[in-house]
């Protein structure tokens, strides 16, 4: 893991990564970050709700193309993303439903930098669908994580994590809903804890900034 230095008390410049219609880049914008700034928003798709939100907070907002897969980027256009990041001074990537994987350039470039937020309590329930798997399989406590990108599918250090208790009568949409309130809270938390120095031990490591 390659931790990034940065001054203590200095603003450190984040861009957030999405797909769709951004409320957790919403949360970010609005939340407690200490002194970390959303600076970027970056989205591989057009027509995303985000990029007016971005617009209405004030963000800049770019869409870049992805290039022409489903679920990575192409090596070129990811390479690109890599580009502009750099040229913007960006030194905390957050991904905020962007799907599509990173493996790349960026991560390259931003390891031990990319932070993710993901609907269940890592290591269950990685990838999609994450609040139906948790309801397939009877759980009665699901919740969010907040955790460092690797080359693995959700398999990065956790960060921080928030609890959700499954009620009898939930849906995939009533317990999605309770745990998005959670990851608001979460992001915030574990972007002001990153930009003001340290962060919990977790998974055999202790991440601190110097």
């Amino acid at each position: 893991m390659i931790l990034d230095k940065h001054e203590k008390g200095s603003t450190l410049r984040i861009a957030v990564l999405a797909s769709g219609r951004g409320s957790n880049f919403e949360a970010l914008c609005k939340g407690d970050t200490g002194n970390g700034r959303i600076s970027l928003l970056l989205t591989d798709n057009e027509n995303a709700d985000v990029l007016r939100k971005a617009s209405e907070l004030g963000v800049e907002g770019i869409y870049l193309s992805p290039g022409r897969y489903r679920t990575k980027f192409g090596e070129a256009e990811e390479m690109e993303w890599t580009r502009l990041l750099k040229d913007r001074g960006i030194e905390l990537v957050c991904l905020a439903g962007l799907m599509r994987i990173i493996k790349g350039s960026i991560l390259e470039e931003y390891e031990g930098r990319i932070m993710n937020i993901h609907p269940a309590l890592l290591p269950s329930f990685p990838g999609l669908h994450a609040q139906k798997q948790a309801l397939d399989h009877g759980v009665r406590i699901t919740g969010c994580t907040v955790h460092f990108v690797d080359a693995g599918i959700d398999t990065g250090p956790i960060i921080l994590q928030k609890a959700v208790h499954v009620k009898d009568d939930d849906t995939v949409e009533t317990l999605s809903s309770r745990i998005l309130e959670q990851e608001h809270i979460a992001y915030s938390e574990a972007v002001k804890l990153y930009c003001g120095g340290t962060l919990p031990a977790s998974q055999g490591h202790i991440f601190k900034r110097e």
